[in-house]
């Protein structure tokens, strides 16, 4: 089967996500007998939707290959949820332009988008071959060992945590306590990935908080003060989808433009919450940092391990494409063993749509307020080259002479 290739990439960008688009492209120009052109949706697949298809091939090979390490999304994303009434617009598009590979690069959402798309060219009796490339910092995607983005999310947010945790240390006579918000809807993948900023006991974060436990106010202040009278200072991580007992969101936000084509609220807020109840229940002053959207597309931060593995998804959804494939997502497959070792395999799009896996059990501390080394030991090779070596003093204090 002979035809044009369609990338589209949906949903947050991350720092990885264009390597895999480097790695379609790429393997794409190595089948001139199945393929003829290489087109990228503008923002998606509202750029099927609004027929806005950049012709790939026109770019020069220099610039895919310096994809591979420029974060974002180069093609443009979205959070468009298809529906019935866009389903003959995609055909006719995809008809038009001789579409017989497409590739989406994206997390759950987008996965969903594959499928129906799929779905849609099956029945229409349209050959199409559909891969679903994943990609998400939330690792969320189910199916797959880890998901390309997080390693690299996961190794800023470690730089950066054992950095403000170093900060606070310094000052905490003035500012004894600092809360970090990390990213994370429905799962504290993210946010356990701050406890890599550990190189000594007692240091930083102290606590760490993950949606998979629900908060509760009275012990969250018992953990502070307790950590606080032992260490002198207190950091901590908390993810942004924090919930309570009965399931309820501590903070997202109540504007209707706040809320995307799948019917996520934006989250936010939760660091300046926690402060609040510091302050008040414990009158210890309190601060916050909130790193937001830029903790996703770090480059500053990737994991070579990380760029080399979108890459080589996005080159063997080509590969399982050509040969045939349809309606499945690729998917990491760590080997056992004690040195690490990834391959790579296939999970059905309809298995991981709209499905999230959370963060296990044995991943949890029994008090919910730490990860346990079963989980660092986990995500510890994924972070390569790791982290830098910092100079630690002695700090032995010179004996008082003045009374």
């Amino acid at each position: 089967m002979k035809g044009n290739v369609l990338i589209a990439q949906s949903g947050g960008p991350t720092a990885v996500i264009n390597a895999s688009c480097a790695g379609i492209i790429q393997e794409a120009f190595q089948h001139k007998k199945e393929i003829d052109g290489v087109y990228g949706a503008v923002n998606g697949i509202l750029g099927v939707l609004k027929e806005e298809l950049l012709d790939l091939n026109q770019e020069d090979p220099a610039t895919i290959e310096l994809l591979k390490r420029t974060p974002s999304s180069a093609l443009g994303s979205c959070r468009y949820k298809l529906s019935d009434k866009d389903y003959d617009r995609v055909l006719s598009v995809l008809k038009a332009h001789h579409i017989r590979y497409a590739f989406f690069i994206g997390g759950n959402d987008t996965m969903d988008t594959a499928n129906k798309v799929n779905q849609l060219a099956q029945q229409a009796g349209w050959e199409l071959r559909v891969i679903g490339v994943p990609k998400t910092v939330d690792n969320d995607l189910v199916g797959t060992d880890h998901c390309p983005g997080y390693p690299s999310v996961a190794r800023w947010l470690a730089i950066a945590v054992r950095d403000a945790g170093l900060d606070t240390k310094a000052i905490y006579c003035a500012d004894p306590v600092k809360i970090i918000e990390t990213m994370g809807r429905d799962s504290g993948w993210i946010t356990a990935a701050t406890a890599l900023a550990r190189e000594r006991p007692d240091d930083p974060p102290h606590l760490i908080y993950l949606p998979e436990r629900p908060f509760v106010r009275e012990k969250f202040i018992a953990d502070v003060k307790r950590v606080y009278e032992k260490v002198g200072y207190v950091l901590m991580a908390v993810c942004e989808g924090l919930r309570d007992a009965e399931g309820k969101l501590l903070s997202e936000s109540k504007a209707k433009v706040d809320v995307d084509g799948f019917g996520h609220a934006q989250l936010g807020g939760v660091a300046d919450l926690l402060s609040s109840m510091i302050k008040t229940d414990l009158g210890i002053k309190a601060r916050f940092d909130k790193p937001g959207t830029i903790q996703r597309v770090a480059m500053s931060g990737a994991s070579e391990v990380d760029i080399a593995e979108a890459y080589e998804a996005g080159r063997l959804a080509v590969d399982k494409a050509v040969r045939g494939e349809s309606g499945y997502m690729i998917s990491l497959e760590r080997m056992p063993g004690k040195k690490y070792q990834c391959t790579m395999g296939m999970v059905a799009l309809g298995k991981v749509a709209n499905a999230r896996r959370t963060v296990p059990d044995e991943f949890i501390n029994k008090d919910g307020n730490d990860v346990t080394p079963a989980f660092v030991d986990w995500l510890r090779p994924l972070l390569k080259p790791g982290l830098s070596q910092y100079a630690h003093l002695k700090r032995v204090l010179v004996g008082k002479k003045v009374e």
